[in-house]
């Protein structure tokens, strides 16, 4: 087994847990590789049994048979950028907060391992959305997708911004708002969810368009084919305004047409049998903890 391990950041209390995720690699003789930051953050602990490191442009390729993410969700959308299109399966433990990605308990992470080994998991393919390289934004050093969404959204101003839309070339509307949300299936949990969008399944074949504090109220989120190619133009009082692909972000002409599309590649999410999505939904959302209902 080739394993690749991630973190942004360290705590003494997420000791024990990366002791434990080795050890239990260790019995299976695996091969372990640590990202380079996190390497050096971890240091004693991995000094013995790892046998090399990766960064962001080197050191990962389609050999690994599994990628671990140490952190909360915004760990998890931040290794996708290290997975890219290689087909890694990916799982997180949570060692944040919230976690609809980062779902693994970190008292329970031996069984990440054991239910690995066992083949007690499927693999679940989650749509990206891209900024297509033709649309002449650089700014993103090549890594121009998105797990969870891609957003435009206003800069230095308290004033609205005008999205101009199309969807396969045919005019929707112009949205009046403070920006409006490009979100996946995965990402509708997150930033969309927030702003009124709806929850939707991550194996759906959807994307969702989520207004970001709309003027006109009959602007409402609306769920389109993910095979439907997106046109964006920003207009504003600013002369430029900002866009998101999940936590990265950057500053925009305003007039630069923004060309949004699904992916042509997918992120390969480990799921366990004991930590679903529909598990983490009622645990996340608290459904059924209401007592009235």
């Amino acid at each position: 087994m080739k394993v690749a391990i991630y973190g942004q950041s360290f705590q003494p209390e997420d000791r024990q847990c990366v002791e434990e995720l080795l050890d239990e690699l260790k019995k299976l003789d695996a091969s372990v590789y640590v990202e380079e930051g996190f390497n050096k953050l971890v240091g004693q602990i991995t000094k013995e049994q790892v046998l090399g490191t990766f960064t962001q442009s080197k050191g990962l390729d389609a050999s690994f048979d599994m990628f671990v993410s140490f952190g909360g969700d915004g760990t998890m959308l931040r290794a996708v950028t290290y997975i890219k299109d290689y087909g890694i399966p990916i799982v997180g433990v949570n060692t944040g907060r919230l976690g609809f990605l980062s779902t693994f308990k970190k008292a329970n992470v031996r069984k990440l391992v054991t239910e690995f080994e066992a083949g007690h998991y499927t693999i679940e393919e989650r749509t990206l959305v891209e900024v297509e390289l033709n649309s002449d934004l650089n700014e993103f050093n090549g890594l121009n997708f998105a797990l969870n969404e891609i957003t435009v959204s206003r800069k230095d101003t308290t004033s609205m911004i005008t999205v101009e839309t199309w969807l396969d070339d045919e005019y929707l509307t112009s949205y009046w708002s403070d920006g409006l949300i490009v979100s996946t299936p995965t990402g509708s949990t997150g930033y969309s969810l927030s702003c009124g969008g709806p929850v939707i399944a991550p194996t759906a074949k959807s994307l969702v368009l989520t207004p970001i504090a709309p003027h006109n109220l009959n602007a409402r989120p609306l769920v389109i084919s993910d095979n439907t190619q997106i046109r964006l133009k920003v207009s504003g009082r600013e002369k430029t305004h900002l866009v998101s692909l999940d936590s990265r972000i950057a500053d925009i002409p305003n007039g630069k047409e923004i060309r949004i599309r699904k992916a042509d590649f997918t992120v390969k999410m480990i799921e366990y049998k004991s930590e679903s999505f529909l598990k983490t939904l009622r645990n996340k959302l608290l459904w059924g903890e209401d007592r009235r209902n």
